[in-house]
């Protein structure tokens, strides 16, 4: 059965972005339109579930690469591939070898192995140690299909392809979008052996959560990040919890600066003070303008004006899309996570970053705000932490190890 229905958005942000036809290696920091953005699962209103953070473009699935005026069907869009982001990060190019990063999404996506085939084979990476599993850790049955969540599925794949390419990749199918169901998916990550654990998802916080921390999210010595949200100011779930690393989201545009690059914070990032979460030790004398857990850890890429690369097959109609969202980054993340090493036994891994602050590329400008945030930090680019970014993006791998 298919699901999925997508709500049409347009607007999503950007100041500077990519020109459609250029692609990012020759992109100029110049004033575009706000994309044609969809969001790739429903909005969910109904407590207990999530909804994936996924934003796909509409308007560049048949624009070439490098070709600026040769339209072709389901030729490579101008999205960051692999080189990119590992440019844009200071990453190695055939990093991860001996880790396992697990992906934890809904349903199932039939085509997710193949099209992760032709992301690693059109970038010239080698093929990928991938295998596919249900929430309870078998092969079969899977759940259910959803084209939405399937879209995130092969996002996520894909990013961790392109950050750590000799990593395996684990992808554990949640029975449905419930959060009980997800986080025991989370837990069967771990079980199965993953120490990196990503989560592109996020529902309304409610007084329960803090049980769920416990039940599902709680892993000394494993990774687990999870999207900020696509909102702008605002705090989701599970990204709240102080077990994980919550990640936030920028606009990625190559520069002249030494660094080759530069970021600003993306309109959607998802930020903010929870409402249910006490302060972690690890924020404490962090000027987080919160009297609890503060949003977000850390960030990457994230506006789907300066999206990356992504191939998916299944519902589409294509086979390479731009895709934006915090479900990128938080990918992204857990694969420089894995770029590190093994968490130590026991550790506390969202902890990392707060101690290696100078390994990070801070993002001082820019603002998610939307008129709805009161205190600056919370919801503006800063020197420091500030809510969109956190403490900022990864300058190599040095951040994310104890």
């Amino acid at each position: 059965m298919r699901r999925g229905i997508r709500a049409a958005f347009v607007g999503f942000v950007g100041v500077a972005g990519m020109v459609l036809g250029v692609g990012p290696s020759t992109a100029a920091a110049a004033p575009a339109p706000a994309p044609s953005v969809v969001h790739s699962c429903v909005t969910e209103s109904r407590p207990g579930f999530a909804s994936c953070l996924a934003l796909r473009r509409t308007d560049t699935a048949s624009i070439m690469r490098v070709a600026p005026n040769a339209i072709t069907p389901n030729a490579l869009p101008s999205g960051f591939g692999p080189a990119d982001l590992q440019s844009a990060y200071k990453l190695p190019a055939n990093g991860g070898a001996g880790q396992t990063v697990a992906i934890v999404d809904a349903f199932d996506n039939p085509n997710v192995a193949s099209d992760l085939a032709t992301y690693r084979s059109t970038f010239g990476l080698p093929a990928a140690n991938f295998r596919k599993v249900n929430q309870a850790g078998n092969a079969s049955p899977l759940p259910s299909t959803d084209v939405g969540w399937g879209e995130e599925e092969s996002l996520d794949v894909d990013m961790v392809s392109a950050i750590a390419p000799a990593a395996t990749i684990l992808l554990v199918e949640a029975n449905d979008n419930s959060l009980a169901n997800l986080g025991a998916a989370v837990n069967t990550a771990v079980r199965l052996g993953a120490k990196f654990v990503s989560n592109s998802y996020g529902g309304g916080e409610s007084s329960s959560e803090t049980s769920s921390d416990t039940q599902f999210y709680n892993h000394p010595g494993v990774a687990v990040t999870a999207s900020s949200g696509d909102s702008g100011f605002g705090v989701e779930y599970p990204a709240a919890s102080p077990f994980v690393t919550a990640v936030g989201g920028t606009h990625l545009v190559r520069n002249s600066s030494a660094r080759g690059w530069g970021e600003t914070v993306w309109s959607g990032a998802g930020s903010g003070c929870s409402a249910v979460e006490a302060k972690p030790a690890f924020q404490n004398g962090v000027a987080t303008n919160c009297a609890r857990r503060a949003v977000a850890d850390v960030a990457a890429v994230a506006d789907p004006n300066t999206g990356v690369a992504v191939a998916d097959t299944f519902g589409t109609g294509g086979t390479f899309f731009v895709f934006g969202g915090t479900s990128v980054a938080a990918p992204i993340i857990a694969s420089v996570y894995a770029l590190a090493g093994a968490p130590p036994t026991g550790s506390q891994p969202n902890t990392f970053p707060y101690a290696h602050r100078s390994n990070l590329f801070d993002v001082t400008s820019g603002s998610n705000s939307r008129g709805r945030c009161r205190s600056g930090v919370l919801c503006q680019g800063a020197v420091g932490w500030d809510g969109p970014t956190g403490f900022g993006t990864p300058n190599g791998s040095a951040a994310f190890h104890s």
